[in-house]
């Protein structure tokens, strides 16, 4: 058995694609339309993952084309990513326009949420960084 990916439906498949391609910087890999179902799926990949032998899982996003209204994205968890610099990656996505729910304190580990209000959580790679300002004395913002 292997992991394949993780399914989270979105209301708009544009805001989606911004958010987690334009800001978050996962690439997609593939896009599937199926016109009787009526919903369309795109599967992304982190830009370092190799998905040529389902080495890496994928996220699907999943976007039903009748109008529905979708809540308790907090339900759901958390999706995680590892990045290289929490600071330099967190800095990049405020300036973005990304809100980072909880910062990165302890070097280590921040959380932001989706337009859809799903939780990510970003994990420094390796060791933790040393606490540096402005994130050691951000205060968090809203829920993660």
């Amino acid at each position: 058995m292997h992991y394949l990916h993780t399914m989270v439906r979105v209301e708009n498949l544009e805001r989606a694609l911004d958010f987690y391609c334009g800001k978050l910087g996962l690439v997609e890999v593939n896009r599937r339309e199926d016109k009787k179902g009526r919903y369309t799926n795109v599967f992304l990949k982190a830009p370092n993952d190799d998905v040529s032998a389902r080495r890496a899982p994928l996220l699907e996003l999943t976007y039903n084309w009748d109008e529905e209204k979708y809540t308790g994205g907090r339900n759901f968890g958390h999706l995680a990513y590892a990045v290289e610099n929490i600071y330099d990656y967190c800095a990049e996505l405020m300036k973005k326009g990304v809100t980072i729910n909880r910062p990165p304190r302890d070097g280590r580990m921040a959380f932001i949420r989706s337009p859809e209000g799903i939780s990510i959580e970003l994990l420094q790679i390796g060791e933790a960084l040393a606490p540096a300002e402005p994130w050691q004395s951000m205060p968090s913002v809203g829920t993660w």
